[in-house]
């Protein structure tokens, strides 16, 4: 299915295709950082300062700035898994193109659990927000907020749109998150992975059950974000054969690459394995890969160039 062909769901009447209106190529715009609207509307943003205690600032909204222990602690698990993550993964121009589609023409900005910046729209003003300090100084932009999405430093609607992009099974509270979400951004786009999903991986199905149990207990289903989050479009993407974003799925038709222990690294999943577990499933896996099997089991997958392995982009506001 070619991206013209892509289909989505409308939740309101259950027809097809609803589909986010495209981008116009060529559409005139802001060149990214735009420093003199930045300058106009800082007040809005304050992003070079903390509030003071008791004291609300424009844009600040006092009960959702975090505490200094907050601050100490967010993102630790990035803080630790993080380090050489942009060069695994790579923004795809594909998804690049379905997210910026939902972005549509908004000015400005958020985007909620950042990390290095990937499928931030290059028009307009962005903002990023990321618990992780690693994960922040690798990010290229110097619009940046060490801050949780469950508490958000902005007041209502400073931003044309909130964008979070697989991030939402890391909140602490997803219900609470998504309010904020809502509450900062006048529109809404989240990608991320739905657990009921039929088909699954087959690197989790083969090798390394034990993900199946991880992934299913963190991500929400579908149906509760949508809920949650008041969607009225969800969004198939498939994944092609050569998606260049390295998380879990990427490689399912480039078996050897879960050999590569900086690719498993890039993964929020794999990193809470511990080698005792993952080393023999990867042997398994070379000794297949050696032998022929693991290509006579999935012949089927080396003459497909996308799969639909559960990934959704769910838009609301």
């Amino acid at each position: 299915m070619t991206l013209g062909q892509r289909s989505a769901i409308d939740l309101e009447t259950q027809k097809h295709p609803v589909v986010v209106k495209r981008r116009v190529p060529g559409r005139k715009g802001l060149s990214h950082p735009t420093w003199g609207f930045v300058r106009r509307h800082r007040r809005h943003l304050d992003l070079d300062r903390q509030p003071s205690s008791g004291r609300v600032r424009s844009g600040w909204n006092s009960r959702s700035s975090p505490t200094a222990i907050e601050r100490a602690t967010v993102g630790s698990n990035y803080d630790r898994i993080g380090i050489g993550y942009s060069q695994i993964r790579r923004p795809d121009p594909r998804l690049a193109l379905l997210i910026a589609d939902a972005i549509g023409d908004a000015r400005m900005v958020l985007n909620i659990g950042a990390g290095a910046g990937s499928y931030e729209p290059p028009d307009g003003i962005v903002v990023a927000v990321e618990p992780s300090s690693v994960m922040l100084h690798q990010h290229p932009d110097s619009n940046r907020v060490q801050a949780k999405a469950e508490a958000l430093p902005f007041g209502h609607h400073t931003f044309d749109a909130a964008m979070a992009v697989m991030t939402v099974h890391h909140w602490s509270d997803l219900a609470l998150g998504l309010r904020e979400m809502r509450r900062v951004g006048r529109r809404q786009i989240v990608f991320t992975w739905d657990p009921d999903h039929d088909r699954e991986l087959w690197i989790v199905t083969e090798y390394l059950p034990v993900l199946r149990r991880i992934e299913r207990s963190r991500f929400p289903p579908i149906d509760r974000l949508v809920e949650l989050l008041g969607a009225h479009t969800v969004v198939p993407f498939e994944i092609p054969f050569d998606f260049s974003d390295g998380y879990q799925p990427a490689f399912w038709r480039r078996p050897e690459a879960y050999l590569d222990p900086r690719v498993r690294a890039a993964s929020s999943t794999f990193a809470q394995l511990s080698d005792d577990v993952v080393e023999p499933a990867m042997e398994r896996l070379r000794a297949d890969l050696s032998s022929g099997a693991w290509a006579a089991r999935h012949q089927d997958l080396l003459e497909l160039d996308r799969v639909d392995y559960g990934y959704r982009l769910l838009v609301a506001g």
